[in-house]
């Protein structure tokens, strides 16, 4: 790398930090060059209404809409509301013109479902749970340009007026639907009003289009024994005529511009996988109306008792909420020239808020910790590639071992010694070879910081922030100005230079966390007093950002160590616990080792049969090596493994514990005669 500024745009992307290539003295030289002679770009100042600029660089961000029928989840937090802040604050820092809106998806069966539960009306419903989504994403330090939502004036007329384009662009049809109809409420039951045992794996709480327990997506005429969610009764099967949108007429379309998106690289595998599983068998007709209440009105004559059924509506929420926000919002939606748009959409797969399992972003304020920690972990184990899951002990580490005892003790180090020895007043910086090599190291992480977040990776590019601290400690340690301070001038001139370097890279970091950790960033740059023009934009490379001179103010630990105890306190507070068995269901009367009723002996004899069939389907690796020579993603593959898994863990619990009392546990080996092993 020369002593030229790197352009983030044209640059490769490195996937990790620095690594042990050795620093040339070239490189040491150019990156002390900047460092004296670089300038930061200037800051933008955000002023409403954002719109798109001629010569700018304007990125209109959104995120998965949360529905209003519960408490935002962990899981809704990371995969939507918070990578889209994390990445709008970034684009800010950048100095780019971004605009980032969400809002509360509130019309479809959830909502109504919810009503009924709570004795409340659908839009009291909606008003409810859309302050609470407010005050908890607040909470977060979630920067909206505007969080509105979809019960809107504005989402009515687009809605519509979208619909209407469809249907003269001969993208709509008529179809007869085979629809459940509850006689005791006199209603017909959509998806969510229906539930039963999936067909598939056999779970007897799948909702009416798509089981929890396999994932599969379904039909509420497909579920064995269904029911009504309202008043529990068997509903009866009638038809009804809907609209279909004609995706057919659109697949060869979708495909070729597949291919376009895909071949660029910014889609995850896990979305690649899911959008070709879509479009391998080829795309069918779908319904985009529903016989309910709650919803856009469809405005067609012999459909006007009918609404929008959510998949097609609610996407339309992010152009609605836009409206809701400037009424030149046309000017972000269809000017594909002048806006790159990104979408931060719900990656997770561990996490069930209607199963009431895990943490909600209500009880994670309730814990004491503070927004910031659950921000630094959710992203610390994003999911990007795969999904992850989280854990209590696992949240502790993190925080102790990066945050306390890497980033923070760092950054703290660094003041106090200033502070202590030197008055808190940064000190000339004459320097040499090893300071050099520091700053060369730490542009190295800046420069695959920038190109990790320009692709939206924002967990890697955390972890870049973590090794940045990690080379600040171990430049302190190798300096060690605390032995230096103690000699003559020319030794204490020397430990003001490095305390005063490490000063910078604690400055330096305070920036790049801002987008992940705006209140520990805020925090790190009160005790740094660094002037706002300064730690409110980033360069592509490392620029002096205290000059000599400059006085800090009295630093403090930015983090509290959260003791095995805490953890171990808060894991069993908000443990999962198996659902109770529903009123009615035959069960033998014993317990498992986890508390809950062993299911009786129909349900054990129906899971071995499902697994009999899983195993079929898998013996000998057969489905897995068709897949795979069909070059498929491999989680089509790992679906069905995972499938076969999870019947065999349900299976475990429905039989209970064996004679003796302690459960079986699977060890993935057994003995041989005369105490060898071999591999199961």
């Amino acid at each position: 790398m020369t002593g030229k500024m790197a352009d983030s745009q044209n640059s490769p992307t490195p996937e990790v930090g620095a690594g042990d290539k050795v620093v040339t003295q070239e490189e040491a030289a150019a990156a002390g060059d900047f460092f004296w002679n670089g300038t930061l770009p200037s800051c933008r100042e955000r002023k409403h209404p954002i719109l798109p600029l001629d010569d700018e660089r304007n990125i209109l961000v959104v995120s998965a809409l949360p529905y209003v029928n519960n408490v935002p989840h962990l899981g809704n937090i990371i995969g939507c509301v918070l990578s889209a802040d994390v990445f709008s604050r970034y684009c800010r820092l950048r100095g780019y013109n971004v605009l980032y809106v969400c809002g509360t998806d509130e019309y479809g069966t959830a909502t109504e479902t919810k009503a009924l539960e709570e004795g409340l009306t659908p839009q009291q419903i909606c008003d409810k749970y859309h302050k609470i989504h407010a005050d908890i994403y607040s909470w977060f330090n979630i920067d909206f340009d505007k969080f509105g939502r979809t019960t809107t004036a504005h989402q009515t007329k687009i809605a519509q007026d979208m619909f209407w384009k469809l249907d003269k662009g001969g993208f709509l049809k008529r179809d007869i639907v085979e629809q459940l109809l509850c006689e005791n409420c006199n209603r017909f039951l959509a998806d969510r009003f229906v539930e039963g045992t999936c067909p598939l794996c056999f779970y007897e709480d799948a909702r009416g289009d798509q089981c929890d327990k396999c994932g599969k997506l379904i039909n509420a005429t497909e579920l064995i024994d269904p029911r009504c969610k309202v008043c529990s009764a068997k509903p009866v099967v009638k038809t009804s005529e809907h609209l279909f949108l004609d995706l057919p007429k659109v697949e060869p379309a979708l495909v070729k511009w597949f291919d376009q998106v895909f071949a660029e690289g910014d889609w995850t595998s896990n979305a690649i996988g899911i959008a070709r599983a879509w479009v391998r068998d080829g795309l069918k007709p779908r319904c985009i109306t529903r016989d309910l209440k709650w919803g856009t009105p469809v405005p067609m004559e012999g459909f006007t008792d009918k609404v929008f059924y959510v998949w097609y509506d609610a996407p339309i929420g992010y152009i609605s909420i836009t409206a809701n926000y400037t009424d030149e919002w046309e000017r972000w939606w269809k000017n594909p020239e002048q806006v790159l748009t990104r979408s931060c959409v719900r990656q997770d797969g561990k996490f069930s808020k209607s199963r009431q399992v895990g943490v909600f972003g209500d009880q994670a304020r309730d814990t004491g910790i503070p927004a910031d920690i659950w921000r630094f972990y959710l992203l610390y184990v994003r999911p990007e590639s795969q999904d992850s899951s989280f854990s209590w002990t696992d949240f502790a580490t993190k925080n102790n071992s990066e945050l306390l005892n890497n980033l923070g003790n760092f950054c703290n180090r660094a003041l106090m010694f200033l502070y202590n020895s030197f008055k808190g007043v940064v000190q000339a910086m004459v320097l040499e070879q090893e300071d050099r090599q520091l700053l060369a190291l730490v542009n190295r992480e800046l420069t695959a910081y920038i190109n990790l977040l320009e692709k939206a990776k924002l967990r890697d590019a955390m972890r870049i922030i973590l090794n940045v601290s990690r080379h600040g400690n171990q430049y302190l340690q190798s300096c060690k100005p605390w032995v230096l301070v103690k000699g003559n001038e020319q030794e204490k001139a020397r430990a003001g230079t490095v305390i005063s370097v490490g000063v910078n890279v604690s400055c330096l970091v305070s920036v790049m966390l801002q987008p992940f950790m705006p209140g520990a960033s805020a925090t790190l740059q009160a005790q740094l007093s660094a002037p706002a023009h300064v730690v409110g934009t980033l360069a592509t490379r490392f620029v002096c950002l205290l000059r000599a001179g400059h006085v800090i103010g009295k630093p403090a630990p930015m983090f509290d160590k959260i003791e095995p105890s805490k953890a171990e306190e808060l894991r069993e507070k908000f443990a999962g616990r198996p659902a109770p068995a529903r009123q009615g269901t035959k069960t033998s009367g014993k317990q498992n080792s986890a508390g809950s009723l062993v299911i009786d002996e129909a349900e054990v004899e129906k899971l071995t049969l499902a697994i009999k069939e899983q195993c079929h389907t898998l013996r000998e690796g057969a489905k897995v090596r068709e897949a795979k020579s069909k070059k498929l993603e491999k989680c089509v593959v790992d679906v069905e493994v995972k499938l076969l898994l999870e019947l065999k863990h349900k299976l475990t619990l429905a039989a209970g514990p064996p004679a003796g009392g302690a459960p079986a546990q699977e060890t993935g080996k057994k003995k041989k005669r005369g105490g060898k092993k071999k591999q199961a």
